[in-house]
Parts: C-alpha cells; sequence; structure tokens
C-alpha cells in the first residue's frame, strides 16, 4: 500500500511537473508568434532589423541591438569568469583540498545567494565610478555588465568544475606520479584534458545563467538600444528590454507582442544552452 501511494504520488509529481513546463512553453510561442502573425513584423526584420522604435511612424521592431547586447556581455563574462572559476576548482581540490576548501567553499555559497539588486548596486557604486576613472566614457556600458555578471557565475562554474575534479579517479593521478611526472604536468595533461567536457557543462551552464540576467545588468549596461561598438559604450539585453518595456504596453499590442517575441528569443536560447550541456555530458560518458 505504502509502494502505491508512493509511486501514485512520484507519478502526479511528474505529470505535473510536465503539464507546467508544455503550458509555459506553449503560452510563450503563442505569444511570441503573434508578432509576426498578427502584427505583420517579418522574421528577418525583427531578428537582423538594428532599429528599434515602437512608437515611431511607422513602428519599428528590431531586436538585434538586443540580442547581440545579451550574447556579448554573456560571452565576456564567461571569458572572465572561467580561468577564475577553474583555479578557485584545482585550487580547491588539487593544491590545499584541506584548508582550501575551507576557506573557499562559505565564500562561494555566500556569493551564490546574493540577490541580483545587490550585485547591480555594488556594480552601480564600485565598478562604474572604478572605470569612469580608467577608461574613457560614463563607465556603464557592456565592460560594466560583463564584470558584474562575471561575478555571478562564479559560483556556477567552481561548483561544477570542482565537483568533476573531486570525482577523478585517484589511481589516475597516482599512474602519473609514478611515471615521474610534477603537479603541474599532472594537473595540465592528466586532471585538465580528462575533466573539460564537465569543466565545459559549467561553464555553458553559467553562460545560461548569465543570459537570462535581467535585474543586475539592466543597472549598469546603460540600456541604450544600440548594437555596442565598444566595451564602454552602453548596449542594451532581452531581459533588460523585456523588464523595461512590458509593464509600459498593454496585452495584445503591437509592442507587447514584440517583447513577447523577445521572451521567446530567450526561451529558444535556453534550449539551446540545455543541449550542449547534454551533448557535453555524453561525451564525458564516452
Amino acid at each position: 500500500m505504502e509502494d502505491l501511494i508512493g509511486r501514485s504520488y512520484m507519478s502526479f509529481c511528474v505529470l505535473l511537473l510536465i503539464v507546467i513546463i508544455i503550458s509555459m512553453v506553449y503560452f510563450v510561442m503563442s505569444k511570441g508568434i503573434s508578432t509576426f502573425a498578427v502584427s505583420g513584423v517579418s522574421i528577418s526584420e525583427f531578428l537582423f532589423g538594428r532599429k528599434w522604435s515602437p512608437e515611431g511612424s511607422p513602428p519599428l521592431y528590431g531586436a538585434l541591438p538586443f540580442i547581440a547586447g545579451s550574447f556579448v556581455v554573456t560571452l565576456l563574462a564567461a571569458l572572465i569568469a572561467s580561468p577564475l572559476s577553474i583555479c578557485a576548482a584545482l585550487f580547491m581540490t588539487e593544491i590545499v583540498p584541506g584548508w582550501g576548501k575551507k576557506l573557499l567553499q562559505p565564500v562561494i555559497e555566500l556569493l551564490s545567494g546574493i540577490p541580483s539588486v545587490v550585485y547591480g548596486f555594488v556594480g552601480l557604486t564600485v565598478i562604474v565610478p572604478l572605470l569612469r576613472d580608467v577608461f574613457p566614457g560614463q563607465g556603464i556600458g557592456v565592460a560594466a555588465g560583463a564584470l558584474v555578471l562575471s561575478v555571478m557565475i562564479l559560483p556556477t562554474i567552481t561548483s561544477v568544475a570542482a565537483d568533476a575534479l573531486a570525482t577523478l579517479p585517484q589511481s589516475l593521478k597516482e599512474s602519473s606520479f609514478a611515471l615521474g611526472a610534477t603537479r603541474w604536468q599532472t594537473i595540465s595533461r592528466v586532471i585538465l584534458p580528462t575533466t573539460l567536457p564537465s569543466i565545459l557543462t559549467g561553464v555553458v551552464l553559467g553562460m545560461a545563467r548569465a543570459f537570462g540576467e535581467a535585474l543586475a545588468v539592466q543597472m549598469v549596461i546603460g540600456n541604450a538600444p544600440f548594437i555596442p561598438t565598444s566595451l564602454f559604450e552602453s548596449a542594451s539585453t532581452l531581459t533588460s528590454a523585456i523588464t523595461l518595456g512590458m509593464g509600459n504596453t498593454t496585452m495584445g499590442s503591437p509592442h507587447n507582442n514584440a517583447l513577447w517575441s523577445m521572451a521567446l528569443v530567450l526561451m529558444l536560447m535556453t534550449f539551446v544552452f540545455v543541449s550542449l550541456v547534454r551533448l557535453l555530458e555524453k561525451r564525458r560518458k564516452l
């Protein structure tokens, strides 16, 4: 009887989860497609148009500046955070696995628990003035957004990399030492190549986290609907445009439909990131 109740409860939870996911996907897709089916905006105009002017005459719904801003900020954040995260994971698991993990693990957990608005506020009061004093411009822009996001995705990449390094068979490292390899040769030629698919999984998950971040980036990037040509120019992301514009539109209007189309692009990119993670996991198993 207990087994039947347990199986029934688990089946209900799984079914409910499937229904929720399918409903969310259907809702976002139905709203996002309305831009092209009802408002008469072509897909190429939306994806590759450089001008965003919903209130203009005629209205323009080019989302390329927001898509480009999201990709640029995400890639820069991953380039900054990945080396730091991998080094932190190696320090905790290979260099000083005792007190190193006791020192860094609480710090990493603290970073993952800080709200996005706090990151944005710190970026606005610390990083933006620093960039303004050192580099040309107002400090608000792509560089500030990338730096804030890099700190936000550090815990994700570090945790996945540390778990991958900790699960590496001890015999593999001992075999390398038995052949006369030093610690650094073992790390660079044995440990990192073996755990590379798992480390890349952490990087992809961090990029997915950065791609969907809204509030922290919105506070420091400038929110200008233009394709950035410099790291110190203002830009905007898909999430920033959605959060800033959704409250100022009416449901069913062309502007509102265009914002839902941006949400559809975000959802599709999430599927891409999940697919990459699955491919990397298959490669790791092989």
